[in-house]
């Protein structure tokens, strides 16, 4: 049975375990190696390490920076629905859990939208044909699986929304 045989190294409070086999001259580049690894360690921490609050500034959370999310921001909402409700042709009294979008997406409008808005304003451009703020609408979807009056399994793929977002 092979044995094994370490020799212990302090460089600067880094401590090592390098094995008595390696030749000497590999053994400090392992060492060289692992003080160089641990020096950038530091550095980087130093680079991120916060300044001192001032402590005449009153306490605020965090929380209190980020602007709040509305209710009537885009977002997802759901609601059981009897499968023949859903108005797709299917017989069946199962519910199922519809997912669906709901919300205005005003914050979410780009110069595009504002420029588009004061052009069909003032007549410049015809408002029939034109949507002129972006829409909440579904960005992924959720197979949904029932039971229908004959008992046979039925699947319908892109039925219930997974997840909301502003559109156009």
């Amino acid at each position: 049975q092979p044995r094994c045989y370490f020799l212990f190294y302090s460089v600067n409070n880094i401590c090592l375990l390098v094995s008595k086999e390696l030749s000497p001259h590999v053994r400090f580049l392992l060492i060289v190696e692992e003080w160089l690894l641990m020096q950038k360690e530091e550095i980087q921490q130093d680079r991120w390490r916060r300044s001192p609050r001032d402590p005449n500034l009153p306490r605020t959370s965090r929380r209190n920076h980020k602007k709040a999310k509305s209710s009537r921001d885009c977002h997802l909402e759901k609601k059981e629905m009897r499968v023949r409700d859903l108005g797709l042709g299917y017989d069946s009294d199962e519910i199922v859990l519809f997912r669906y979008c709901v919300g205005t997406c005003y914050s979410s409008r780009k110069n595009y939208d504002v420029a588009l808005k004061a052009l069909m304003s003032n007549g410049r451009i015809s408002s029939k044909k034109v949507s002129s703020q972006p829409c909440c609408r579904p960005t992924r979807y959720e197979t949904v699986s029932f039971m229908d009056a004959q008992t046979t399994w039925q699947t319908i793929k892109w039925l219930s929304a997974a997840n909301c977002s502003c559109v156009g």
